[in-house]
């Protein structure tokens, strides 16, 4: 996929998932030291038919020291649904949470935005705990109630409805907010082995939990047919570290 196909998306996207695409990237670009990610050749940019409408996504993936994976969506149904999901994948000598985000809307409305930070290993370290407390802490107008599997997530999950421009740029904020403690504390600390199986463990379970998304599920089977949401929950969105403990 190049730069341009994925412009060109966005620039069809709801204006708070272009924003928020352009700041990943430009975050990941000043923070970290990007290569190369190579997804299976038929699933970086992927296209059908969704209940007569034009399904597109897009995925950009990178590779860090830090990060085994670094993975950005962008996909849209029609008119009628914008997505962009986010995922941050540590290496396991690296005992970093699992930064995730997720947009969705469609004809013009935002209709859920959260934002994690989510522990592999019972809870966050007391430097992000820190880096947390210090941000500004926005109300927004609509929280929203995790779903049954998000138990995984920390006391730091904002999962809203943002009814207003205002609340669209202020979520933005929070999460490139958040995104920039994760860059600037798996720069800071270095890598051990001592919790590696922990960490691959705690890893295992995010996926695991995540692929529970039963609304992400059905969307994909109904575009391309279960074996194909199957390979791609495991392989491209939620795939399990493979790293020998």
């Amino acid at each position: 996929m190049t730069a341009s196909s994925s412009r060109a998306l966005r620039d069809q996207q709801h204006p708070m998932i272009r924003n928020l695409a352009n700041q990943i990237e430009a975050l990941w670009q000043t923070h970290l030291d990007l290569a190369a990610y190579s997804l299976p050749e038929d699933l970086g940019l992927v296209e059908g038919r969704l209940e007569g409408e034009r399904l597109t996504i897009e995925n950009t993936c990178y590779q860090t020291p830090q990060f085994r994976k670094l993975h950005l969506e962008l996909a849209r149904v029609g008119q009628n649904l914008d997505i962009l999901h986010c995922v941050m994948f540590p290496r396991p000598d690296y005992a970093l949470p699992m930064f995730g985000c997720d947009l969705v809307g469609g004809r013009g409305q935002i209709s859920a935005a959260i934002v994690d930070l989510s522990p592999v290993l019972g809870s966050l370290s007391p430097e992000y705990e820190r880096a947390i407390a210090a941000l500004p802490n926005p109300s927004f107008s609509e929280e929203r109630d995790l779903p049954p599997w998000g138990t995984i997530f920390s006391p730091y999950c904002r999962f809203i409805r943002p009814t207003q421009p205002e609340e669209e740029s202020a979520f933005v904020q929070l999460i490139t907010d958040y995104l920039a403690i994760h860059c600037q504390q798996a720069r800071a600390i270095a890598p051990t082995a001592h919790t590696r199986g922990a960490v691959l463990a705690g890893q295992r379970h995010y996926c695991q939990q995540q692929q529970q998304n039963d609304k992400t599920r059905r969307v994909l089977e109904k575009a391309f047919g279960q074996s194909w949401a199957d390979r791609y929950m495991t392989t491209v969105l939620f795939d399990l570290p493979d790293y020998p403990e």
